[in-house]
């Protein structure tokens, strides 16, 4: 498993950012940036994305493989606490960490993601993720990246190629994504049903924080609301003119995190 480590390597304290489902640790660095005065932040690539392994076992790309592997790579780390930031599947892995007995994490951070995940927003994820064709160019690469990432919201051109590059490589033909094309397998079951995942969120005891696109169709408003209510009562924070999932790259996004996080100080 790779990773991105920003801030001081003996630096104690220790902030975890972890991406999406098909997406890598490099879309944390406008946060880690922001962060690394305060923390050792470190941006794992989930295996199968990004500068990680693919797995030989396909049906092992499930959260439970996931969770293990942050176990392991904490342990690496030589830390006996963490500080989580997660986006959508990021998000679940720390919500499933954060629920287990005698866990590492002291602050969790939900990016655009919650105990609810609505049928259609997975069956959505499933029409894109690991069907994309080798693109002939790098330009084509990244108009995919923005056609099939438009809920990000309003990016500059900058931002989009920073989205781009670390997740597509140069193979023969032209241009592909990074990502292990299998981690789409489990998104395209037509019985697909609404997860409900509310028994493991109820056993989180960290003070969390909730970021909710305004505009998102995975973190639903009234999950949202009932996630300030039950639980670790979450504090709910909204963008506006975001859908799923907020991208973290601009001020009006960092400063909750950052505030919330630092409040532990």
């Amino acid at each position: 498993m790779a990773y991105t480590e920003w801030g001081a390597p003996d630096n104690p304290r220790v902030l975890m950012c972890v991406h999406g489902l098909t997406r890598n640790g490099r879309d944390f660095d406008d946060l880690a940036r922001a962060l690394a005065p305060h923390y050792r932040v470190v941006c794992p690539d989930v295996v199968g994305r990004g500068r990680s392994g693919w797995l030989p076992v396909k049906a092992d790309y499930q959260l439970p493989t996931y969770v293990a592997d942050m176990v392991t790579l904490i342990a690496r780390l030589n830390v006996d606490t963490v500080h989580w930031v997660g986006t959508s599947m990021g998000g679940l892995i720390g919500m499933v960490l954060a629920s287990l007995p005698d866990n590492p994490v002291r602050r969790l951070v939900l990016n655009d993601v919650g105990p609810v995940l609505p049928a259609d927003s997975l069956l959505r994820i499933g029409q894109y993720v690991g069907q994309a064709p080798v693109f002939p160019s790098y330009d084509a690469a990244e108009a995919y990246v923005r056609a099939v990432s438009a809920p990000f919201g309003h990016l500059t051109d900058a931002q989009w190629r920073h989205l781009t590059e670390p997740s597509i490589k140069e193979v023969d033909g032209g241009w592909a994504m990074r990502y292990d094309p299998a981690i789409g397998d489990a998104f395209r079951d037509p019985q697909m049903a609404d997860v409900d995942l509310w028994p493991i969120y109820e056993a989180i005891g960290c003070p969390t924080l909730v970021l909710r696109g305004a505009d998102s169709d995975l973190l639903l408003p009234d999950t949202a609301r009932q996630m300030s209510a039950r639980g670790p009562r979450a504090r709910v924070v909204e963008i506006p003119e975001v859908g799923h999932a907020p991208t973290l790259m601009d001020p009006m996004q960092i400063t909750p995190i950052r505030d919330f996080l630092l409040e532990a100080d």
